[in-house]
């Protein structure tokens, strides 16, 4: 399971973090991706098509499926585990895979509710990744501190939009998550932070201190401020759910939206790695770096090699 937090409400940057939380060992690979890009969205089905009008950085897993990124225009996008998700039944729009629903907002639009308007004209459908149904909701921000969050409900697309949405996990829904969050303080109960490691609990807790950030005094202050969120959310190897489940966290993430600086940390390594989308402005190829390499650590962009095709989904 996953938590995502966002960080709209300081006057120094956009920030956004997000944790990666799995029950089967990851295989992440960083991208850069420029503009110009053809993309089919559906392996199988008639499909929305496109070329990418944005340079973006992202992750993907297994070499199948986008689960993170940041775009040139500033507008981020994460795919988290939704595991009652229930999708649109079949009508004439052009599907749109699970797989490729985060580069398809990453390639196409510089702001949310250009994305939002868009997406009701494609049916987003799921796909199998590693034999399992990827059932997922998506959220997304742009540098002007408007997000939104899609969750497939019941066989609706229900999008919650606006800039108050700042903190999502997991199952149940956005209603119930924010409908339990009113029984805690600072939010209008009286109970105290929960510590547990369910949706419900780390919804909870990470706006409970997502509410008591104070000012940064830059823009590595406000990145720092959302990291240290998401990690009072992770949970470490073999922290079981109540029903003995496992899902510990295998990475996290942070975009800052207004300075296209992208931050990752693998629970494999003890060493941070970023990437200055400044750095790579006019690339014109593909590049990207398994990010379980050995070693690696500091700026990724010296390790960004050609040679590899990205994931179609």
């Amino acid at each position: 399971m996953c938590t995502r937090v966002f960080w709209s409400q300081n006057d120094v940057a956009k920030v956004v973090a997000r944790t990666l939380d799995f029950s089967v060992p990851d295989e992440p690979r960083l991208w850069w991706l420029p503009a110009g890009m053809t993309r089919q969205g559906h392996p199988d089905l008639p499909a929305v098509a496109w070329t990418s009008g944005f340079a973006s950085v992202s992750v993907a897993e297994w070499d199948q499926a986008y689960l993170e990124g940041l775009n040139s225009a500033g507008l981020a996008a994460h795919a988290l585990m939704y595991t009652t998700a229930e999708y649109e039944p079949v009508d004439d729009r052009p599907a749109l895979a699970t797989s490729l629903w985060v580069h398809y907002i990453l390639d196409n639009f510089d702001n949310v509710a250009d994305a939002v308007a868009a997406l009701a004209d494609v049916r987003v459908t799921p796909v199998e990744i590693l034999g399992i149904p990827m059932g997922v909701h998506v959220a997304i921000e742009d540098v002007h501190g408007d997000c939104a969050i899609f969750e497939p409900t019941d066989g609706t697309m229900v999008v919650h939009h606006g800039p108050e949405f700042q903190i999502m996990a997991n199952s149940p829904g956005l209603d119930e998550q924010l409908a339990n969050r009113v029984r805690y303080r600072p939010f209008g109960g009286e109970l105290p932070p929960p510590g547990d490691i369910t949706s419900l609990d780390r919804f909870v807790r990470a706006s409970y201190f997502h509410h008591y950030l104070t000012p940064p005094a830059d823009s590595r202050e406000a990145a720092g401020g959302v990291m240290q969120v998401v990690m009072s959310v992770s949970k470490p190897p073999g922290a079981p759910y109540p029903d003995g489940d496992i899902y510990p966290t295998r990475w996290q993430s942070t975009s800052d939206l207004t300075n296209l600086d992208f931050y990752f940390w693998s629970r494999t390594s003890p060493a941070l790695v970023w990437l200055s989308m400044a750095e790579l402005a006019g690339q014109e190829a593909a590049l990207s770096v398994d990010l379980f390499t050995p070693g690696l650590a500091g700026d990724l962009v010296p390790h960004l090699a050609p040679g590899r095709s990205a994931p179609t989904g």
